[in-house]
């Protein structure tokens, strides 16, 4: 057994070395956040928020950088040659539809001059701790691109076909018809997706889905397989921001090998 990990070992720092000196791929990051909110967790989701502190650091950092963050649907629009994609893109999305999004979230987004993608679970709306329909119409207002995350937030490759067509189509209804410009995007929940499920995104008129394997994405990525990555609670500050931006690069340079 100790032989064996050695040997995994040396494969990992071979292929990790191998990956290291490959060109830069092309291509454009996915974020994947969930809350921003300086309230105190102790029951394990902690993993899923960012303080509002840092979250602002992380913003800083990418302006410096050069990035620009844009919609999925300036992304679309790009692939249809509607328009071009700034030189340096960053798309920010934030999955469920937590109320201190808006209370919290947005305030330092617009400090910033930037936008993102907000996923809703929509049987949620409404709910303690989850975005008002009000509150969503706003952030649309606002620049904010909205997105469904189904309507009850279930494993899609779990369920029966026709609960899976209503988590599909049911969400995307509820915000369009209450008054919310038409839906383009979904995020798969837990990640879990298949070609069955795409076809059904398809019919159902989404143009994009986001995933949560890593990666960069350019305008060739199919775009109901969007890589991300997700922003996790900082443990090491912006040290590990720039680590987990890095990670798109080395899994497209991954991808570029295999």
């Amino acid at each position: 057994m100790r032989l064996i990990g050695v040997a995994v070992l040396v494969v990992s720092i071979f292929i990790a070395a191998v990956v290291f000196v490959l060109p830069e791929p092309e291509g454009f990051p996915i974020l994947e956040y969930h809350q921003v909110t300086g309230e105190e967790f102790n029951d394990g989701s902690e993993v899923y928020n960012v303080p509002p502190k840092e979250f602002s650091a992380q913003l800083d950092y990418l302006q410096a950088e050069g990035y620009t963050t844009i919609t999925l649907q300036d992304f679309m629009r790009a692939v249809h040659g509607k328009t071009e994609l700034p030189d340096k893109p960053i798309v920010l999305t934030f999955d469920d539809g937590y109320e201190n999004n808006y209370t919290e979230m947005l305030p330092i987004l617009e400090e910033h001059g930037m936008t993102a993608v907000v996923y809703v679970i929509t049987n949620e709306v409404g709910k303690k701790n989850y975005l008002t329909l009000e509150q969503i119409k706003d952030m649309q207002r606002r620049g904010i691109e909205i997105g469904s995350h189904t309507a009850d937030h279930l494993p899609l490759t779990y369920m029966d076909a026709k609960i899976r067509r209503s988590q599909i189509a049911d969400s995307k209804t509820f915000l369009e018809w209450s008054g919310l410009n038409t839906i383009y995007s979904l995020s798969y929940p837990n990640g879990a997706f298949n070609d069955e499920i795409i076809e059904l995104l398809k019919e159902n008129k989404y143009l994009t889905a986001v995933t949560g394997e890593a990666g960069l994405n350019t305008l060739e990525t199919n775009p109901y397989k969007l890589y991300r990555i997700h922003i996790r609670e900082p443990r090491f500050g912006l040290t590990e921001f720039k680590f987990r931006l890095y990670k798109a690069t080395f899994f497209a340079k991954l991808h570029n090998i295999f």
